[in-house]
């Protein structure tokens, strides 16, 4: 399996599972919370929270696969490094709130993990794709 398609399958993995995230807090506000890490969850109009976290993962979410579908794979990897800052501050809001280190670094650092490493494959992708690079040199 080529680096670019082992680089596809993460980026699509990240965007996917924060589009699932952003999904279920606006349609599951009672069941998605459980493991974010952080107790108690806010109720009444503070409750609001979650749809903002729901907005923001779709919107996310949306924009990788927008820059996926369009080619873009550098300014993509520029936007999956940018968006791996989410998943950081997640933790620093777990562990400043009174969640647990053990749920921050579980959760939300190996998530900054993933980002980051599909942010750098992205980041190191060649310019020029392996098949045009085959009919440059079958031209010249």
């Amino acid at each position: 399996m080529s680096k670019q398609r082992v680089t596809t399958v993460l980026t699509l993995l990240t965007g996917a599972a924060v589009m699932f995230f952003g999904l279920n807090f606006l349609l599951n506000p009672n069941g998605a919370p459980t493991g974010f890490g952080i107790e108690p969850w806010p109720q009444g109009n503070a409750d609001g929270y979650f749809v903002v976290k729901g907005v923001r993962d779709l919107a996310v979410g949306s924009t990788v696969f927008l820059l996926l579908a369009l080619g873009q794979r550098r300014a993509l990897g520029w936007v999956v490094l940018i968006d791996a800052t989410i998943p950081l501050g997640d933790a620093l809001a777990v562990t400043t709130h009174g969640g647990t280190v053990a749920t921050a670094l579980t959760v939300h650092v190996s998530a900054a993990a993933v980002v980051l490493l599909t942010a750098g494959l992205l980041l190191t992708e060649s310019r020029t794709r392996p098949a045009q690079a085959s009919a440059e040199q079958t031209t010249a």
